[in-house]
């Protein structure tokens, strides 16, 4: 591993550093050349990269330890792919704040399979939601998309299991790190995953999750996709972050329409009047992530 990269995942393995913090230090030190080395800078230079180091956990930056750590994500077949790294998602590249790390374990040639969708959707899926999975994925799976979503109860375990079920590739985007899968439910399926499909996370594999994760990563998971198709949504519900997200990536957003007594099909519904396609077939999906592929190639 050469010098720049290790730098790199040792800052992300700070836990006070934010996304903006790696920016800025990035944008005064492009190869992190001086960042660790005060004393050969002016002062200027000093007093710029000093007020980033008073805030780590104090420890300084340890080549040795760091290169253990690689260590023992190779030995548990974890990859760590940075974002200037060739097999880094382009769309992802794309979005505002795309992370500058991610810890994958499993598949990681998936990262190059297109198109990708993002499927998401209640963690109280009701069986229409289930059975609309189990209408739209055979078609979706057997035109080579590939399914994205969060690994969370409901809908985006469904979406993982259909997708394995009907042959085809799956990724899932968590919260907190490789080592601490949440909800502890979907472990079995987090393992399989791991052989079959692939699991990525922003976060170092250490990582416990935490509340705000949960909303962060639903940019990675409308971020890599060409689409995102929300199945089952209250007015409230994460499930339109990942929308939100989509809509400012100028990505496609799909909505599965419900009835309107389902409180778990509202956020869903008003999706569809504020301009999201409503799906009742695969191919209203594929009529449009098929066609952006091969506008885009």
């Amino acid at each position: 591993m050469d010098a720049f990269r290790e730098k790199l995942i040792a800052l992300l393995h700070e836990p006070n550093y934010s996304w903006n913090t790696i920016f800025q230090i990035l944008k005064r030190d492009p190869m992190l050349e001086y960042f660790y080395s005060f004393s050969s800078l002016s002062n200027p230079q000093q007093e710029f990269f000093q007020s980033f180091a008073q805030n780590t956990s104090g420890k300084a930056f340890n080549p040795e330890k760091i290169r253990k750590k690689i260590q023992e994500y190779d030995k548990n077949g974890i990859a760590v792919i940075t974002i200037f790294d060739k097999v880094y998602p382009q769309y992802l590249k794309e979005i505002y704040q795309p992370p500058w790390v991610l810890f994958a374990k499993g598949d990681v040639s998936l990262l190059e399979v297109e198109p990708k969708l993002a499927v998401v959707g209640s963690r109280q899926a009701t069986q229409y939601g289930k059975n609309a999975i189990r209408m739209l994925f055979p078609e979706l799976i057997k035109s080579g998309v590939l399914i994205v979503s969060g690994l969370a109860k409901g809908i985006d375990a469904l979406a993982h299991e259909y997708a394995m079920k009907n042959g085809g590739k799956t990724i899932a985007v968590i919260a907190g790190g490789l080592y601490h899968i949440y909800p502890k439910e979907n472990l079995k399926l987090a393992l399989e995953m791991m052989k079959s499909g692939l699991i990525l996370s922003e976060y170092p594999p250490d990582t416990k999750p935490l509340k705000w994760h949960f909303p962060a990563r639903n940019r990675i998971i409308s971020g890599m996709s060409r689409g995102t198709l929300i199945v089952e949504a209250k007015r409230k519900s994460g499930s339109l972050i990942t929308a939100n997200y989509a809509v400012h990536e100028g990505r496609e957003v799909f909505s599965l329409p419900g009835s309107i007594f389902n409180p778990y099909s509202i956020g869903a519904n008003e999706l569809i009047q504020q301009g999201a396609k409503l799906v009742i077939s695969a191919e209203d999906i594929l009529e449009e992530i098929m066609d952006k592929i091969y506008l885009k190639t």
